[in-house]
């Protein structure tokens, strides 16, 4: 028997890598590795993609684990710098950062480097988060690009805050003021995420920022990701521990939240969420079992949930079941728990193993 198991189908991400290049052949990839590789291993991703143009991390922690791993490819920092003086490390380390505040440009103006850095300048077009003002953005363009501690190449973005949904007006129009601000300039122009590269596709300008997607998921609302050729990288399984026999009108679980509606037979999967399985999954959510799906029948505990295996079942301990992956896609384990796929795939804790 196994317990919680997170295995990582590395020739997948590879044919997801390639389905996005055949939606935007023209456009340079800056693969999205934050948050240890959506959970997925931060220097296993970046070592399995040596064909992406950059990489990008939120923190400087993370740009300076995949330098130490032997990572040469150019890194961004999607968060820009914290302290002044990481600016010094950014330089030693050939590491790039996104500028989004007063603050951060005066830092980089100010310092004393070595070498000049390579900067991202960060437009809020919309989405009201991180960047510039656009009334500001001629002030920090032309500091910036008459600076000798940036780079000459500065490259222009901003982020989209809808363009999951097909139906919202906000993504065209925090492109059509992104247009406005930059298009007569000679920069490179990035803007377009996941759900850019998949739902707005006159979006896709010089750099694509593909995150989600990347790991097999879909990124629009009510669309597949088996409908973009994408495939899971990701497939979380355990072991049935213990199969329990209930009687109808019996209870299972914490606060007897799950009642028999007849005889039945009841397995126990050792995975929790301890392991990152979400807490809050409802009755009835999918489990993958001897080519079946079976239904979640009570709470899930820290180390375990209990799944309806059915009156006649003939499954046995020992017998491994798929939480998601290939036969479950993992978005629908995030509608079954009232969250988002990006935080099922980012929440895996450090005791699952890896494979």
């Amino acid at each position: 028997m196994r317990t919680a198991t997170v295995h990582i189908n590395l020739p997948a991400l590879v044919d997801n890598y390639q389905v996005i290049k055949t939606m935007a052949p023209k456009a340079k990839v800056l693969a999205v590795l934050k948050a240890n590789g959506y959970g997925h291993g931060l220097v296993t991703i970046a070592k399995a993609l040596p064909q992406a143009d950059a990489f990008g991390v939120a923190r400087i922690e993370e740009a300076l684990e995949l330098r130490t791993a032997g990572v040469i490819k150019p890194i961004v920092l999607l968060e820009g710098v914290f302290n002044t003086g990481d600016l010094a490390i950014l330089a030693a380390n050939n590491l790039q950062t996104i500028v989004h505040t007063k603050e951060q440009l005066h830092a980089i103006l100010t310092a004393d480097l070595d070498r000049p850095l390579k900067v991202w300048l960060k437009i809020d077009t919309g989405m009201h988060r991180l960047g510039i003002e656009p009334e500001q953005f001629n002030a920090f363009y032309y500091a910036l690009t008459e600076s000798e501690n940036v780079h000459s190449d500065l490259v222009l973005m901003s982020h989209f805050s809808c363009a999951d949904d097909l139906q919202s007006s906000s993504t065209q129009a925090q492109f059509s003021l992104f247009n406005q601000l930059t298009e007569q300039l000679p920069n490179a122009r990035s803007i377009a995420n996941s759900a850019g590269i998949c739902g707005w596709q006159n979006t896709q300008c010089d750099w694509i920022r593909p995150g989600l997607m990347l790991y097999g998921v879909s990124p629009l609302i009510d669309k597949s990701s088996a409908s973009f050729g994408l495939k899971p990288v990701m497939t979380l399984q355990s072991s049935v521990i213990a199969i329990q026999r209930v009687k109808k009108g019996e209870t299972v679980g914490y606060g007897n939240a799950w009642q028999a509606s007849e005889d039945t037979n009841i397995g126990v999967i050792a995975i929790g969420y301890g392991d990152g399985y979400p807490r809050h999954a409802q009755n009835g959510t999918p489990v993958w079992l001897n080519d079946r799906r079976v239904p979640l029948a009570g709470r899930v505990s820290m180390d375990m949930i209990t799944v309806d295996l059915g009156p006649k079942s003939t499954d046995k301990i020992g017998d491994i079941a798929t939480l998601w992956g290939s036969e479950l896609p993992v978005e629908e384990i995030a509608k079954h728990s009232t969250t988002i796929a990006y935080e099922l795939l980012c929440n895996i804790t450090r005791r699952v193993k890896y494979i």
